[in-house]
């Protein structure tokens, strides 16, 4: 499949597949059986232009399967941890006292519904999820939205997500998985309580943790099996203030800048914090996020208490999910005039982002009805930073891996001269190790036997497959530490020296 890439892997090669990820269920390697099924879901929406398809997501579960196959085959991980688990196991909690935090909208290629997160009194992160499978993409987007309305299955408590999310729950006999799922067995009895503000305990403590430490979870995390990441491990509780919308990421996505309180002083910032890229947390046009980032653009000066979802570059970015209402500022007060958020009083004073639309009355403007993220205003930075790329060429290779997959092994058979050129720009930067991994890719591409009339003679690929793991997890490995230095604020130019 990786060799044909996305236009050649037809329906033959993904059968070939889903037969290998069934032989491996039957054999008890439950991991990479779901993993290969995760390749194939992908590679469909990717061939059918399906509207959630992200390149990323096919190169990463790509990644996964070849590095799970490798490790099993030379023996060089806990086998155990490799194979995976049928089902998630849930251990007993006794009685929880559970405060709603925020409910997301989740939408697949094969599945839709809403996720409500919730915080118990010791501060552990827990779901509760109301998925199902859909048949129509047409209809994916309404059944993920219409979930929020559904009643949480949890005892009989009479709540709906949408409810949960501002209310909280008393829970007998709770059981709750490794990964923080909550159970929802006949013995599980739950009552409906009273919710917290973002801003009391034991919710507020999320907000309390620096950014770059909240950063370095979410990326050790990534290489944990998806079914044993604690729950919220890749999820970032930070104070902004917004500053004003930034040029289209990739694909068209929206994108707003806003400073981060309490990030490294001066990093980037026109008068210290650090300055976050926000993005929608999904791209489907059926949900929300889209209409409520834009209208979050017209307010710069707007301060906000967010959730969002990491999303790994080499600046900080991140995927917005909810949105509420800040602290008071310890230090000076606001200045008179700027923006804030009034919801009503239902909303508890914060927003889900992917199931509720703001309206204009929800943001509080005065003086700033008209401004621009460059007015001189009181308090608010003069001047957007340079959205001008930087740092160390990283894409240079990147984009072969990407490449890879989605024309095939063929596509990387360019001529000497952009060989050449891109292995001289990888070294120039000090990406030594790049370069030769990008040279042996091209080398394993191109290493093709031929019978004596000149035919291709066929074979199993394990070379350049090889080659691409290798290259893919470098790239991957090194876009987490320019990660990670991104948001503790190192000086843009000199982010990759000593991850080199």
């Amino acid at each position: 499949m990786l060799a044909a890439g996305v236009s050649g892997a037809g329906a033959v090669a993904q059968a070939e597949l889903l037969r290998a990820a069934h032989r491996a269920r039957l054999a008890g390697l439950y991991r990479p059986a779901a993993a290969a099924v995760a390749v194939v879901t992908r590679l469909r929406a990717a061939r059918s232009g399906a509207p959630d398809h992200r390149l990323a997501d096919l190169v990463a579960g790509l990644r996964e399967l070849l590095d799970l196959t490798t490790a099993l085959s030379t023996g060089s991980g806990p086998v155990a941890e490799l194979r995976g688990t049928a089902r998630q196991a849930y251990g007993e909690e006794g009685g929880l006292r559970l405060y709603g935090l925020f409910t997301e909208p989740v939408l697949t290629a094969t599945h839709a519904g809403v996720v409500s997160w919730a915080v118990d009194a010791g501060g552990r992160l827990s779901t509760v999820a109301e998925v199902m499978p859909h048949g129509d993409a047409a209809a994916a987007a309404p059944q993920a939205v219409g979930a929020g309305n559904r009643t949480v299955r949890l005892g009989e408590a009479p709540l709906s997500h949408r409810e949960f999310s501002r209310a909280g729950l008393a829970v007998q006999g709770a059981t709750r998985s490794a990964a923080g799922r909550l159970g929802a067995g006949a013995s599980v009895r739950a009552v409906r309580a009273a919710g917290v503000a973002w801003t009391a305990e034991p919710v507020a403590a999320l907000w309390a943790e620096p950014a770059a430490a909240q950063v370095a979870r979410a990326l050790a995390a990534e290489s944990l099996p998806y079914e044993g990441r604690p729950a919220g491990s890749d999820l970032l509780f930070l104070d902004v203030t917004l500053l004003g919308p930034a040029p289209a990421g990739p694909g068209g996505a929206p994108r707003l800048l806003a400073r981060c309180e309490g990030g490294a002083d001066g990093a980037d910032g026109a008068d210290g914090g650090l300055v976050v890229g926000l993005c929608t947390g999904h791209e489907h046009p059926g949900l929300a996020f889209r209409a409520n980032l834009a209208l979050l653009a017209t307010t710069p000066g707007l301060r906000l208490r967010v959730i969002g979802r990491l999303e790994r570059s080499d600046r900080p970015e991140l995927r917005l999910l909810a949105i509420g209402t800040p602290p008071e500022p310890s230090t000076a007060p606001e200045a008179p005039g700027l923006p804030s958020l009034a919801v009503p009083a239902d909303r508890a004073d914060r927003v889900n982002l992917g199931l509720e639309r703001l309206q204009t009355a929800d943001l509080r403007t005065t003086d700033l009805q008209t401004a621009t993220a460059t007015d001189a205003v009181p308090g608010f930075p003069v001047g957007l930073p340079s959205e001008a790329p930087y740092g160390p060429p990283v894409h240079v290779l990147g984009r072969r891996v990407e490449q890879a997959v989605t024309t095939g092994r063929h596509a990387l058979a360019p001529s000497a001269a952009t060989a050449a050129a891109d292995g001289s720009l990888l070294r120039a930067a000090g990406l030594v190790t790049a370069a030769e991994l990008l040279d042996a890719l091209r080398a394993a591409a191109d290493d093709r036997r031929r019978d004596v009339f000149g035919r291709v003679v066929p074979d199993d690929h394990d070379a350049f497959a090889g080659s691409w793991l290798a290259a893919a997890c470098y790239t991957e490995e090194l876009a987490a530490a320019l990660c990670a230095a991104a948001w503790a604020g190192e000086p843009a130019m000199d982010r990759h020296r000593g991850e080199v």
